[in-house]
């Protein structure tokens, strides 16, 4: 008898996961087991099922399941806490299975699901400036929030992790259905992650000097760095003169922002950039802990929050670690919500298309926490058909069904679907039906903001513990919430910049040229598909940044920086030689009308694609299959008022809303038709 070839184990793809003998998108549906009764759990599974979900999501709460230090209960005692009874249920309904061990899962639950005593035992608990625990002022009441460099709670995670491991590792594919693992959840430390608000843990403290003296090895090229501004530990100073003394071994981190010149800069941005590392170096440490627990060969995701550009998340270092970046959606149908799903989005499809991975949604918001403002089925619809529209190719629901603290979920706790989770189906058969999962937003225009912006504008913030994270949830930017201090430099930093890449965004969106935000970071990746670059800057950023727009202008791209040439490093240091940037275009001027002409000069010289619409405040997107055929459109009326479009889309034929049925045509390249207030029609192309 011939065996069989093993089945590989699941590999992530642009269009979702391949599995043996098929390709999995990734729509999936959030259900929380042990906030259901067990008899529940077939007809909410079935739910999902019935609304053309494909995966089930769940969290593991280690809360929840731990009885006594070292000791879970999994159903032993408690049948609701069954998950492995759960996830082979869901296997027999045909679905496969997105599982978060944590050890942060939030889901609402007191401490986030981390177990009381790790959470108020002090050697885990995170530090401030003043060495006092961090605390969350979270309902139903504040908690001191763990520290992702203590030992202690990395090793109180790493059992927690053991003990869970034996039971879930037989139900990995191709055994169980278990086909992905998110890794913790939105770790921008624990939300406290304005740049002085933690961690000053010893232990962080200790990984942030072993940080900088890999970066610059020697005290003279430290010293030079930071000069005399940096703070020491007192018991360092030199017995003779008293003066501290600057070494590795006492370097402290700032406390607050309290530079006067920009060559003062790089202590605070080294911090930034440790923060960064940080939490790094704490996903690396979980996802080996898993693998040593029997969770391995299994791909592996991490989920950011909303305003994750104002935290020390950054998808390139974090991908280095984890397999799959998603984002979390909660927004509502509005202009300035419609814009941030634009930006966030487009930046994340860039990504994963140019990495052949899927642009996913860990959490696109179906209902909403008590304590949140109410988010409408409305607000749920128009979010989610803007992110798909802005590139976006798998989600999960959530939540799918309800549960304890949460408000309008499409199914409820016993299976049954509300009204809501017909427009679910709805959009679930669409997407089939045109095989979206497999199509391709075509961006040619980049917007991008290398990460010394993003450091900038987190080490300058200027409102303390109201973090950039909620301007940025509000709609607002660094030249709302930083320090406008020149620095000796005759213009603010961090501000100019933010100004120039929003009135870019104002005047593609005017034109309807396709352009998708992108990271510095992700320097390879950046110029891929790229006919226009345009480098929001306040006059500096990293050499090899530099080298990588230098060398794709030489290729023909066309490379704009501004508001400022550059002149400085990315440590705001002055170039000590000849920039390779010297030659590209500058436009120094960030107001609407530089911009919009700046737009219209590269729309005639490149011949970029635009889909204009009359009147304005329409936003069109189009998306094309392997061939380069349109295959959808989406038309998104963010404003209130109740439109006839006129949408120059340049492809003639037959145009099918997929979601409310009727069909319109085009004619020499023109399409009109009825946009209603607050709502995005999503059009199949036919003959």
């Amino acid at each position: 008898m011939v065996s069989s070839p093993p089945r590989r184990p699941p590999q992530l793809t642009r269009s979702g996961i391949a599995l043996a003998g098929e390709e999995l998108p990734l729509y999936a549906g959030s259900v929380h087991y042990w906030q259901l009764e067990p008899e529940h759990w077939r007809p909410c599974l079935q739910a999902l099922v019935d609304m053309g979900l494909r995966l089930v999501d769940t969290y593991v709460p280690w809360a929840v399941h731990e009885v006594l230090p070292g000791k879970l209960d999994l159903g032993e005692s408690n049948p609701r806490l069954d998950v492995v009874r759960f996830l082979r249920l869901a296997a027999e309904l045909g679905l496969r299975a997105i599982v978060s061990p944590g050890p942060h899962i939030n889901a609402e639950l007191t401490y986030f699901g981390l177990p009381e005593r790790v959470v108020w035992d002090p050697a885990c608990q995170a530090r401030g400036p003043s060495g006092n625990p961090v605390l969350l002022p979270m309902v139903p009441h504040m908690f001191p929030v763990p520290s992702y460099a203590s030992q202690a709670y990395l090793d109180e995670v790493r059992r927690y992790f053991h003990l869970l491991g034996a039971a879930l590792a037989p139900l990995r594919y191709p055994e169980g259905p278990i086909v992905l693992l998110q890794i913790d959840n939105e770790g921008a430390l624990f939300f406290r992650d304005g740049a002085y608000d933690q961690d000053y843990h010893p232990d962080a403290i200790g990984q942030y000097r072993a940080f900088v003296r890999a970066r610059y090895d020697t005290i003279t090229a430290l010293g030079e760095a930071y000069g005399a501004h940096a703070r020491v530990d007192d018991a360092s100073r030199d017995d003779a003169s008293g003066a501290p003394g600057l070494r590795f071994s006492s370097l402290l981190p700032p406390r607050r922002f309290a530079a006067t010149d920009a060559s003062q800069l790089a202590y605070y941005l080294d911090w930034a950039a440790f923060q960064e590392q940080l939490l790094v170096q704490a996903l690396a440490r979980f996802r080996k802990d898993l693998e040593a627990a029997g969770l391995g060969g299994l791909p592996t995701s991490h989920n950011f929050p909303m305003a994750q550009d104002t935290t020390p998340l950054t998808a390139a270092r974090v991908g280095q670690v984890v397999d799959l970046i998603g984002y979390d959606y909660y927004h509502r149908a509005s202009e300035g919500d419609r814009a941030t799903v634009a930006r966030r989005t487009s930046a994340l499809a860039t990504r994963c298309e140019a990495l052949d991975l899927p642009a996913f949604a860990c959490e696109i918001g179906a209902g909403f926490p008590p304590y949140f403002p109410p988010l409408s089925e409305r607000d749920s619809e128009f979010t989610v058909l803007s992110a798909l529209a802005y590139g976006l190719r798998g989600f999960n629901l959530y939540m799918a069904v309800e549960r304890d603290r949460w408000i309008g979920a499409p199914v409820d706790r016993r299976g049954r679907a509300r009204p809501f989770a017909e427009r679910w189906r709805k959009l679930c058969a669409a997407l089939g039906e045109v095989d979206f999962h497999r199509l391709r937003r075509h961006a040619p225009v980049r917007l991008l903001v290398p990460r010394i912006e993003r450091r900038l504008a987190r080490v300058m913030h200027a409102f303390g513990p109201a973090t950039g994270a909620l301007f940025s949830v509000m709609g607002q930017g660094a030249r709302e919430s930083c320090f406008e201090d020149d620095l000796g430099l005759g213009y603010p930093l961090a501000i100019e910049a933010d100004t120039f890449v929003r009135s870019f965004e104002q005047a593609l969106d005017a034109r309807g040229v396709p352009y998708a935000h992108a990271s510095g970071e992700d320097r390879d990746i950046l110029v891929r598909g790229a006919r226009w670059i345009v480098c929001a800057t306040s006059g500096g950023f990293a050499d090899s940044l530099a080298l990588e727009l230098a060398t794709a202008a030489a290729a023909g791209t066309r490379v704009t920086l501004g508001p400022r040439p550059r002149r400085f490093d990315g440590a705001m240091r002055a170039l000590g030689e000849v920039d390779p940037l010297a030659g590209v275009e500058v436009l120094e001027k960030t107001d609407p009308a530089s911009a919009a002409a700046a737009v219209s000069r590269a729309v005639e010289a490149l011949g970029l694609p635009h889909y204009a619409s009359d009147p304005d405040g329409i936003q069109v997107t189009v998306h094309h299959d392997e061939a380069g055929e349109m295959r959808v459109a989406f038309v998104i009326n963010a404003t209130a008022a109740d439109v006839v479009a006129r949408i120059t889309l340049g492809a003639d034929g037959s145009w099918r809303d997929l979601l409310d049925g009727g069909s319109t045509r085009s004619e020499d390249g023109l399409l009109e038709l009825r946009v209603k207030p607050h709502s995005v029609r999503m059009l199949a192309r036919g003959e």
